[in-house]
C-alpha cells in the first residue's frame, strides 16, 4: 500500500484510543485544544488519519517530561498536518528540545540534591533556615524557591557532612 493510500485510511476514535492508550474523552479534549484534528463522517462521527497516532503519542511523551499543553501545541504547529511526521521532522524537534530538557533535568537534580535542606524560599520556617538562609538572603534575591531556581548568591557553603564550615 503506497503512502498516499495509507494516509487516506481513517481510524475511529475508539481505535485511536486503543492504539494510543488515551481515553476517548482525552482525544476530544486534545481536538478542542487544537492539538489534533479529525474528519467528520456523514453521521458526524470523528475519524482520524493515521498520523494522529504519532501526534497523540508525542503529546503523551511531552506531558510526561512536563511540557504544558500550550508548549505542546507550539511544537505540533511546526509538524506537518495531514501526514505522518518523518524521521527528519522528529529529529529537528528533538534537537530543539534538547536544551529545554537539559535545563529541566538540571532543575530536577537541584530539587533532588536540596530536598532535605532549605529550598531558599525565604520563609525561615525550618529550624535550620538560619543556617541555610541567614538573614533571609534568598528572600532578597526575589520571589520563589531561589536556590532551586539556580541562585547561589548568599547561600551558605556546606561541608560534605552537611554542616556549615
Amino acid at each position: 500500500m503506497g503512502a498516499a493510500r495509507r494516509q487516506k485510511v481513517t481510524l475511529s476514535i475508539g481505535e485511536v484510543a486503543r492504539r494510543t492508550g488515551v481515553n476517548t474523552s482525552a482525544l476530544r479534549f486534545y481536538e478542542d485544544k487544537a492539538l489534533i484534528g479529525s474528519i467528520r463522517t456523514a453521521g458526524n462521527q470523528r475519524c482520524y488519519t493515521r498520523d494522529v497516532i504519532r501526534r497523540v503519542s508525542f503529546i503523551r511523551a511531552a506531558k510526561r517530561v512536563g511540557l504544558s499543553l500550550e508548549e505542546i501545541r507550539a511544537v505540533l504547529a511546526d509538524l506537518p498536518e495531514g501526514r505522518t511526521p518523518t524521521r527528519a521532522d522528529w529529529h529537528d524537534l528533538a534537537t530543539r528540545w534538547k536544551p529545554w530538557l537539559d535545563e529541566r533535568i538540571a532543575a530536577l537534580e537541584r530539587i533532588r540534591d536540596q530536598l532535605s535542606s532549605c529550598i531558599g524560599c525565604g520563609c525561615l520556617s525550618l529550624d535550620q533556615c538560619a543556617l541555610y538562609n541567614p538573614d533571609d538572603v534568598a528572600g532578597r534575591l526575589g520571589a520563589g524557591p531561589r536556590y532551586l531556581m539556580g541562585d547561589t548568591c548568599g547561600h551558605v557553603t556546606r561541608t560534605p557532612t552537611g554542616e556549615p564550615p
